[in-house]
């Protein structure tokens, strides 16, 4: 991106799949959430074996690329480079942000999950572009692995961090308010555009929300 304010307008509402949660075929979620207002994409979907991850990628950033969305993988650097993505989203058992760097070049954009100030200040610190935060809420996705934040742990990690947060975990249209409100940039949503049948007016709702 060519600056920090453009980053954040793509990144205001962020899907990341699942595909086994979503009511419509994968490609066709991500087409109606884009025409809803989606900006940026991660594909998350770890069974799925090399290949078969590659060639999911390949259709997902024709679509982005449509749509002048952004287009993140989760983890993997190798299938993000040779699909072309605009960028690879880190967990907390990948390799740093500052490493991937190395492999990957400035032009590319680097995001780390992170669960506790102290994770957010390293992820800063180690060259990350953006962050997620959370879980924010309760969300099946992190049952027993990570403790809920709530919204004020938002603050409190945006108060002492200067790139974009983008808060998930439980974030629906009841509560992506309290959040941008609590200084988020964006918010990263799955199961609230997943595993709704009508993903285009799902995307819209939140939108209107924010």
């Amino acid at each position: 991106m060519n600056n920090k304010k453009d980053l954040i307008d793509k990144l205001k509402l962020y899907l990341v799949t699942d595909r086994k949660i979503a009511k419509l075929p994968l490609t066709s979620v991500i087409r109606e959430a884009l025409r809803g207002g989606v900006r940026a994409v991660q594909l998350r979907e770890k069974d799925l074996s090399s290949r078969e991850l590659y060639d999911l990628a390949k259709k997902i950033r024709k679509i982005t690329r449509e749509k002048k969305a952004l287009f993140f993988i989760n983890d993997r650097i190798d299938i993000a480079l040779a699909a072309g993505a605009d960028g690879v989203h880190l967990g907390l058992q990948s390799v740093p942000a500052d490493e991937a760097r190395k492999l990957t070049g400035n032009k590319f954009i680097i995001g780390v999950s992170t669960h506790s100030l102290k994770e957010a200040l390293r992820a800063q610190k180690e060259g990350a572009d953006y962050i997620t935060f959370g879980p924010v809420y309760q969300t099946p996705s992190k049952e027993g692995l990570v403790d809920f934040k709530g919204p004020g742990a938002v603050k409190r990690v945006r108060e002492k961090i200067n790139i974009p947060l983008i808060a998930i975990g439980g974030i629906k249209e009841v509560n992506a308010r309290d959040v941008v409100l609590m200084g988020a940039d964006g918010i990263a949503v799955i199961s609230a555009i997943m595993a709704d049948g009508k993903p285009y007016m799902a995307a819209r709702r939140l939108v209107e929300e924010l």
